[in-house]
């Protein structure tokens, strides 16, 4: 039981110990995590041969995701049943069966332990005894799901259905983006010196987009004097925001002397960057989806990625990117994907802004643990809703982290 209480005015204000605190950092691996929650764990694309894997994380969980000769998709915590070594080392590649480097144990793509090195010994001396059972100390097993060439997993028997889990606000925004099967394109990770909830925090934020990132509105990218909106799952757990092509008034900025308006001079060598086609048939420039606990999909131009957030300790997050396209993409679709994929990732023109920022919050409370955000843009309801000058994703993060937190 966490011995904390929330600030009065609910779900305008989030206090900030949720970004220092030890055993609430703790409590998440467990009641999030373990918990009755559906995990980002690749893309089908990843391993789309038998006997391929890859490895990821679950909060901090190492696993290995697999599929068996068969075809059958598999997850398990990626720890040996011995002494509790990696089972997996690599990234990723292909494997007939598992085997611990420390004492030779081997699993199958399930997780499943197949052999124990040496069991019975050697000309009857040494070995485990009959009445030994060391699969009692089995890798964990995740309730795996593909929904439309990504993998999500849970560990938890009371976690819904994955539709369900995710809800009719937010799925079909889910699969307006992945309409046919998927191809990697690369992947990179970026290192965040904050807690995993403010990168979360900053994803549904559709306030800071066009005030912080001053490439998203210098070449009219995203402004919020553009059509667009902000879809919110009734638990308030998951959200996606969109931007339309199309610009209404467009001087708010210029008018009101925003930084990032100013610069006017400033100009691409190479506007064909951020020439886009639009594939999807809809005249959306933008879309930022995202699945509580960790997982992001965007849509920027035509790059398509997805994020996922890994928990590296309170004040550490690991953000992992695969950026992806579809399986029918010709040369020049690619080579498109390709230029635009430097508007994101670590270095990107838009987001480095955000890993920024997010550690300037950490560091800006470090002594301040019982004040608190106020979070008011947009009121103090969580829902959806056709502005983008609005907080109430924001809201809905923390509606559904303390439903799962007893807060």
């Amino acid at each position: 039981m966490l011995e904390r209480s929330w600030p009065s005015e609910g779900a305008t204000r989030v206090p900030y110990w949720v970004y220092q605190d030890e055993a609430v950092y703790a409590e998440e691996q467990r009641r999030i995590f373990h918990g009755p929650t559906w995990s980002y764990l690749c893309l089908e694309a990843e391993i789309a041969e038998p006997q391929s894997f890859v490895t990821t994380f679950v909060g901090e969980m190492p696993v290995v995701v697999a599929r068996d000769a068969s075809g059958g998709i598999h997850a398990f915590e990626n720890r040996c049943a011995h002494r509790g070594a990696l089972i997996c080392m690599q990234a990723r590649g292909k494997a007939e069966r598992f085997s611990c480097i420390y004492h030779n144990w081997t699993y199958d793509h399930a997780g499943n332990l197949l052999n124990v090195a040496f069991r019975k010994g050697i000309a009857g001396k040494g070995g485990m005894s009959p009445e030994a059972k060391p699969e009692t100390q089995a890798p964990k097993q995740f309730k795996v799901h593909a929904f439309q060439g990504l993998v999500f997993g849970t560990l938890s028997k009371e976690a819904p259905s994955f539709e369900e889990y995710v809800g009719p606000e937010v799925l079909p925004r889910l699969k307006r983006v992945l309409v046919k099967p998927l191809k990697v394109l690369g992947c990179y990770t970026q290192v965040l010196p904050n807690n995993w909830k403010l990168y979360m925090d900053n994803v549904k934020d559709t306030y800071h987009a066009s005030l912080l990132h001053v490439f998203f509105t210098r070449f009219r990218i995203n402004r919020l004097t553009q059509q667009g909106g902000v879809f919110v799952s009734q638990d308030g757990a998951h959200h996606c925001t969109y931007t339309k092509m199309v610009e209404d008034k467009g001087d708010a900025y210029e008018k009101d002397g925003m930084r990032s308006a100013s610069s006017q001079a400033f100009k691409l060598e190479s506007p064909e960057m951020l020439h886009q086609v639009d594939e999807l048939g809809d005249g959306v420039s933008i879309q930022i989806l995202s699945l509580f606990p960790g997982f992001v999909l965007h849509q920027i131009r035509n790059s398509l990625a997805a994020r996922q957030i890994v928990p590296k300790g309170v004040d550490r997050t690991e953000l992992h990117w695969t950026l992806f396209g579809f399986a029918d993409d010709d040369e020049a679709m690619t080579r498109r994907r390709l230029l635009q994929a430097n508007l994101v990732g670590p270095a990107g023109y838009i987001s480095m802004e955000d890993g920024a920022a997010t550690g300037f919050v950490q560091r800006g409370v470090a002594a301040s643990p019982d004040r608190a955000s106020v979070i008011e843009m947009g009121g103090d309801k969580v829902g959806s809703g056709d502005s983008r000058i609005t907080e109430t994703a924001v809201r809905g993060l923390w509606k559904a982290w303390r439903s799962h937190m007893d807060l």
